[in-house]
Protein backbone atom coordinates (compact mmCIF):
# COMPACT_ATOMS: atom_id res chain seq x y z
CA UNK A 1 0.00 0.00 0.00
CA UNK A 2 1.37 3.45 -0.93
CA UNK A 3 2.06 6.25 1.57
CA UNK A 4 -0.92 8.16 0.13
CA UNK A 5 -3.20 5.17 0.75
CA UNK A 6 -1.88 4.86 4.31
CA UNK A 7 -2.49 8.58 4.92
CA UNK A 8 -6.02 8.32 3.54
CA UNK A 9 -6.74 5.29 5.73
CA UNK A 10 -5.47 7.10 8.85
CA UNK A 11 -7.60 10.12 8.01
CA UNK A 12 -10.71 7.99 7.50
CA UNK A 13 -10.10 6.23 10.82
CA UNK A 14 -9.72 9.53 12.65
CA UNK A 15 -12.79 10.91 10.91
CA UNK A 16 -14.83 7.85 11.94
CA UNK A 17 -13.70 8.16 15.56
CA UNK A 18 -14.23 11.92 15.69
CA UNK A 19 -17.68 11.66 14.18
CA UNK A 20 -18.86 9.10 16.76
CA UNK A 21 -17.45 10.92 19.78
CA UNK A 22 -18.39 14.46 18.78
CA UNK A 23 -21.90 13.92 17.46
CA UNK A 24 -23.45 15.42 20.60
CA UNK A 25 -21.14 18.43 20.66
CA UNK A 26 -21.76 19.89 17.20
CA UNK A 27 -21.99 23.46 18.42
CA UNK A 28 -18.63 23.28 20.19
CA UNK A 29 -17.18 21.50 17.17
CA UNK A 30 -18.30 24.35 14.90
CA UNK A 31 -16.52 26.92 17.05
CA UNK A 32 -13.38 24.81 17.22
CA UNK A 33 -13.52 24.29 13.46
CA UNK A 34 -13.69 28.03 12.75
CA UNK A 35 -10.75 28.61 15.11
CA UNK A 36 -8.75 25.88 13.40
CA UNK A 37 -9.47 27.35 9.97
CA UNK A 38 -8.40 30.76 11.28
CA UNK A 39 -5.09 29.39 12.52
CA UNK A 40 -4.53 27.56 9.26
CA UNK A 41 -5.30 30.60 7.11
CA UNK A 42 -3.03 32.82 9.20
CA UNK A 43 -0.14 30.35 9.10
CA UNK A 44 -0.59 29.75 5.38
CA UNK A 45 -0.42 33.45 4.53
CA UNK A 46 2.37 34.16 7.05
CA UNK A 47 4.50 31.48 5.43
CA UNK A 48 4.13 33.32 2.11
CA UNK A 49 4.96 36.73 3.55
CA UNK A 50 8.12 35.45 5.26
CA UNK A 51 9.70 34.73 1.87
CA UNK A 52 10.95 37.15 -0.78
CA UNK A 53 9.14 35.28 -3.54
CA UNK A 54 6.01 36.93 -4.91
CA UNK A 55 3.41 36.17 -7.53
CA UNK A 56 3.61 39.21 -9.80
CA UNK A 57 0.58 38.70 -12.04
CA UNK A 58 -2.74 36.91 -12.22
CA UNK A 59 -1.43 34.86 -15.14
CA UNK A 60 1.54 33.66 -13.07
CA UNK A 61 -0.79 32.74 -10.24
CA UNK A 62 -3.07 30.74 -12.51
CA UNK A 63 -0.13 28.83 -13.96
CA UNK A 64 1.09 28.01 -10.47
CA UNK A 65 -2.34 26.78 -9.38
CA UNK A 66 -2.47 24.51 -12.41
CA UNK A 67 0.47 22.55 -10.98
CA UNK A 68 0.71 20.37 -7.88
CA UNK A 69 0.14 22.01 -4.51
CA UNK A 70 2.83 21.73 -1.84
CA UNK A 71 1.20 22.13 1.57
CA UNK A 72 3.28 19.58 3.48
CA UNK A 73 4.41 22.16 6.05
CA UNK A 74 0.76 22.73 6.98
CA UNK A 75 -0.29 19.07 6.93
CA UNK A 76 -0.97 18.89 10.68
CA UNK A 77 -3.16 22.01 10.65
CA UNK A 78 -5.03 20.78 7.59
CA UNK A 79 -5.68 17.41 9.20
CA UNK A 80 -7.01 19.11 12.34
CA UNK A 81 -9.47 21.10 10.24
CA UNK A 82 -10.64 17.95 8.48
CA UNK A 83 -11.16 16.00 11.71
CA UNK A 84 -13.11 18.87 13.28
CA UNK A 85 -15.23 19.19 10.14
CA UNK A 86 -16.61 15.66 10.44
CA UNK A 87 -19.25 16.34 13.16
CA UNK A 88 -20.24 19.53 11.32
CA UNK A 89 -20.83 17.56 8.13
CA UNK A 90 -22.85 15.07 10.16
CA UNK A 91 -25.01 17.88 11.54
CA UNK A 92 -25.55 19.29 8.05
CA UNK A 93 -26.67 15.88 6.87
CA UNK A 94 -29.12 15.68 9.76
CA UNK A 95 -30.41 19.12 8.87
CA UNK A 96 -31.14 17.74 5.42
CA UNK A 97 -33.44 15.20 7.15
CA UNK A 98 -31.17 12.24 6.73
CA UNK A 99 -32.10 10.54 9.98
CA UNK A 100 -29.21 8.09 9.79
CA UNK A 101 -25.91 9.25 8.37
CA UNK A 102 -23.92 6.39 6.81
CA UNK A 103 -20.46 6.34 8.37
CA UNK A 104 -18.99 5.51 4.99
CA UNK A 105 -20.33 8.83 3.72
CA UNK A 106 -18.79 10.71 6.67
CA UNK A 107 -15.42 9.03 6.14
CA UNK A 108 -15.41 9.68 2.39
CA UNK A 109 -16.49 13.27 3.05
CA UNK A 110 -13.46 13.67 5.32
CA UNK A 111 -11.17 12.69 2.47
CA UNK A 112 -12.87 15.05 0.02
CA UNK A 113 -12.79 17.87 2.59
CA UNK A 114 -9.07 17.25 3.02
CA UNK A 115 -8.57 17.68 -0.71
CA UNK A 116 -10.70 20.84 -0.73
CA UNK A 117 -8.85 22.37 2.21
CA UNK A 118 -5.41 21.63 0.75
CA UNK A 119 -6.50 23.12 -2.55
CA UNK A 120 -8.06 26.12 -0.82
CA UNK A 121 -4.94 26.78 1.24
CA UNK A 122 -2.81 26.81 -1.88
CA UNK A 123 -5.25 29.12 -3.67
CA UNK A 124 -5.24 31.48 -0.70
CA UNK A 125 -1.43 31.48 -0.54
CA UNK A 126 -1.05 32.30 -4.23
CA UNK A 127 -3.67 35.04 -3.97
CA UNK A 128 -2.02 36.50 -0.85
CA UNK A 129 1.33 36.55 -2.64
CA UNK A 130 -0.13 38.59 -5.50
CA UNK A 131 -1.91 40.92 -3.05
CA UNK A 132 1.35 41.47 -1.16
CA UNK A 133 3.19 42.18 -4.41
CA UNK A 134 0.61 44.76 -5.47
CA UNK A 135 0.77 46.55 -2.10
CA UNK A 136 4.56 46.52 -2.00
CA UNK A 137 4.82 47.88 -5.52
CA UNK A 138 2.33 50.65 -4.72
CA UNK A 139 3.83 51.75 -1.40
CA UNK A 140 7.51 50.89 -1.79
CA UNK A 141 7.43 49.26 1.65
CA UNK A 142 6.86 45.79 3.08
CA UNK A 143 3.18 44.89 3.03
CA UNK A 144 1.09 44.95 6.21
CA UNK A 145 0.35 41.30 6.98
CA UNK A 146 -3.06 42.12 8.47
CA UNK A 147 -4.04 44.02 5.32
CA UNK A 148 -2.81 41.20 3.08
CA UNK A 149 -4.89 38.68 5.02
CA UNK A 150 -7.97 40.90 4.95
CA UNK A 151 -7.76 41.54 1.21
CA UNK A 152 -6.81 37.98 0.27
CA UNK A 153 -9.64 36.35 2.22
CA UNK A 154 -12.22 38.92 1.10
CA UNK A 155 -11.22 38.51 -2.55
CA UNK A 156 -11.13 34.73 -2.22
CA UNK A 157 -14.67 34.67 -0.88
CA UNK A 158 -16.08 37.33 -3.20
CA UNK A 159 -13.90 38.48 -6.10
CA UNK A 160 -14.77 42.09 -6.85
CA UNK A 161 -12.91 45.31 -7.63
CA UNK A 162 -14.48 47.32 -4.77
CA UNK A 163 -13.30 46.33 -1.30
CA UNK A 164 -14.53 47.64 2.06
CA UNK A 165 -11.88 48.02 4.74
CA UNK A 166 -14.08 49.68 7.36
CA UNK A 167 -14.44 46.28 9.02
CA UNK A 168 -11.00 44.74 9.49
CA UNK A 169 -12.25 41.39 10.78
CA UNK A 170 -11.40 38.27 8.82
CA UNK A 171 -14.43 36.41 7.48
CA UNK A 172 -13.40 33.09 8.96
CA UNK A 173 -16.91 31.69 9.34
CA UNK A 174 -17.54 32.16 5.63
CA UNK A 175 -14.14 30.72 4.79
CA UNK A 176 -14.86 27.69 6.97
CA UNK A 177 -18.26 27.19 5.40
CA UNK A 178 -16.77 27.47 1.93
CA UNK A 179 -14.07 24.86 2.47
CA UNK A 180 -16.26 22.41 4.40
CA UNK A 181 -19.27 22.62 2.10
CA UNK A 182 -17.08 22.55 -1.01
CA UNK A 183 -15.35 19.46 0.29
CA UNK A 184 -18.44 17.66 1.52
CA UNK A 185 -20.30 18.11 -1.77
CA UNK A 186 -17.33 17.82 -4.08
CA UNK A 187 -17.57 21.31 -5.54
CA UNK A 188 -14.62 23.07 -7.17
CA UNK A 189 -13.08 26.41 -6.18
CA UNK A 190 -10.70 26.85 -9.11
CA UNK A 191 -12.96 29.16 -11.13
CA UNK A 192 -13.51 31.53 -8.22
CA UNK A 193 -9.79 31.47 -7.38
CA UNK A 194 -8.95 32.56 -10.92
CA UNK A 195 -11.48 35.37 -10.67
CA UNK A 196 -9.96 36.43 -7.35
CA UNK A 197 -6.51 36.64 -8.96
CA UNK A 198 -7.93 38.82 -11.72
CA UNK A 199 -9.54 41.10 -9.12
CA UNK A 200 -6.28 41.30 -7.16
CA UNK A 201 -4.55 42.53 -10.29
CA UNK A 202 -7.10 45.33 -10.73
CA UNK A 203 -7.64 46.82 -7.27
CA UNK A 204 -6.18 50.23 -6.38
CA UNK A 205 -3.39 49.10 -4.06
CA UNK A 206 -2.19 52.60 -3.14
CA UNK A 207 -5.69 53.83 -2.24
CA UNK A 208 -6.51 50.72 -0.20
CA UNK A 209 -3.24 50.92 1.71
CA UNK A 210 -3.79 54.61 2.49
CA UNK A 211 -7.38 53.95 3.58
CA UNK A 212 -6.26 51.07 5.81
CA UNK A 213 -3.63 53.27 7.46
CA UNK A 214 -6.14 56.09 7.99
CA UNK A 215 -8.74 53.80 9.56
CA UNK A 216 -6.23 52.29 11.96
CA UNK A 217 -4.76 55.69 12.79
CA UNK A 218 -8.22 56.92 13.81
CA UNK A 219 -8.75 53.77 15.86
CA UNK A 220 -5.44 54.30 17.63
CA UNK A 221 -6.27 57.94 18.33
CA UNK A 222 -9.68 56.97 19.73
CA UNK A 223 -8.07 54.36 21.96
CA UNK A 224 -5.62 56.93 23.33
CA UNK A 225 -8.39 59.46 23.94
CA UNK A 226 -10.47 56.89 25.81
CA UNK A 227 -7.63 56.36 28.28
CA UNK A 228 -7.21 60.07 29.06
Amino acid sequence: MSSIDHAGKRLRNRAWSAGRSAGGNARNASGALVSAVGRLANKAIDSVLLTDKRITSAADGKRLLAGDADTEALAGDIQRVVVLAVPVVRRLARGARLTRVPWLMVASSAVSIGIAVRTGVRELQVLASLVAHRLEQATGAPSDSALVKKLAIDLYLNPKPTLDLADDRLRLVRLTRKWVVVGAFGRKTSKRARRALDAAERFDAAALSAHWDAVHRRQDESAVESTL
